[in-house]
């Protein structure tokens, strides 16, 4: 075989191995981009005005402890992102205008006892140096002990209560065995207000709360926010035939959330979300960091901004910027800003 030949069997060679290994990392990245649906979509030319991602709901994980009957995010995968994915994902987020980060799952304290959780927390206070981080968690494996090591990086910490009457919550799901829900919702709402970090309460109301007056507790509680919100129904969440959970059995009409709303008018810090509002007003990142449009009653995935960046996928999130700032999205959202007694 002569030189020249020699040369050329050789770059056809290294032309081979690249090429197998830009197919390899391909198929590697297949598990976190969205439906073929989207992919069409993806290939067309993107000229809608860019949207900035100022409040994001991050679910790094599905899993959960409890086994809420309405449940809207359940646990069709256990998937995490490695930290530092999860961590450089988080990077494009800032840089494309995120002032607010929220934690949720699943929950959240269940991925490695709290420790992945606390680390992203403090990557983003620390680091990416953002105004505003919150974890929503049902408060069943929150210790004292991360307080004490992450609680000065975090700005809210919501725990979801849908009733004060243990049974109610047994019915509803919101509770592990016997543990008393409303014991943890006490004893964390004590360490929010000895580590600093503001304390907030989320309900969904249905019909096995809908007619339960939650205003003296609440005051008791004392929260920044009560967020009360209508139960919803999700194709493949909770409703549907590929679905972990069946929620028609919870779901109240608008004129009995009304009522519920009327009835704790008096709370000032009651912050009301009906489906019409929650719908399309949340930019959620899933596992795989991709964000969920909601619009048709389901949830389909853009592709992972890890693959294609922020502004590329977040096109595809059926995100609803009129609304999110009708229903209050925007708000004094960092510690450093309010004026709270600890």
């Amino acid at each position: 075989m002569s030189p020249l030949q020699l040369i050329y069997a050789a770059v056809r060679t290294l032309i081979d191995v690249i090429c197998s290994q830009v197919h390899g990392a391909s198929k590697l990245r297949s598990t976190r981009k969205g439906n073929s649906a989207t992919d069409k979509l993806m290939q067309k030319k993107l000229t809608q005005p860019a949207t900035t991602p100022s409040s994001v709901n991050y679910h790094f994980t599905r899993q959960c402890n409890y086994k809420c009957g309405f449940c809207f995010h359940t646990a069709k995968t256990s998937f995490v992102l490695p930290i530092e994915e999860a961590k450089r994902g988080l990077k494009l987020l800032k840089q494309s205008g995120m002032e607010k980060i929220n934690f949720s799952g699943g929950e959240p304290f269940i991925h490695k006892s709290g420790e992945f959780l606390g680390k992203l927390v403090q990557y983003c206070k620390e680091d990416l140096q953002l105004p505003s981080v919150s974890i929503v968690s049902n408060g069943s494996m929150v210790r004292e002990k991360w307080f004490k090591k992450y609680g000065e990086y975090l700005d809210i910490l919501a725990i979801s209560c849908d009733s004060f009457d243990e049974d109610t919550n047994q019915t509803i799901g919101r509770a592990q065995g016997t543990k008393s829900h409303l014991d943890n919702l006490s004893k964390v709402r004590e360490w929010c207000r000895e580590y600093k970090v503001a304390f907030k309460i989320n309900s969904v109301i249905n019909t096995f709360n809908v007619e339960e007056d939650m205003r003296d507790r609440i005051t008791e509680l004392n929260p920044v926010r009560w967020k009360v919100f209508q139960c919803l129904l999700i194709d493949g969440e909770n409703a549907g035939e590929d679905s972990l959970r069946e929620a028609e059995r919870f779901v109240i009409s608008e004129e009995q959330f009304q009522e519920f709303l009327e009835r704790h008018s008096s709370i000032s810090c009651l912050v009301p979300e009906s489906n019409q509002k929650m719908r399309d007003s949340y930019l959620i990142l899933d596992e795989y960091m991709r964000f969920l449009d909601c619009r048709q009653g389901r949830k389909d995935p853009s592709k992972s901004i890890l693959d294609v960046g922020v502004q590329e996928a977040i096109q595809f999130s059926g995100f609803d910027e009129k609304m999110f700032l009708k229903r209050g999205g925007k708000y004094v959202w960092s510690k450093a800003d309010m004026r709270l007694e600890w």
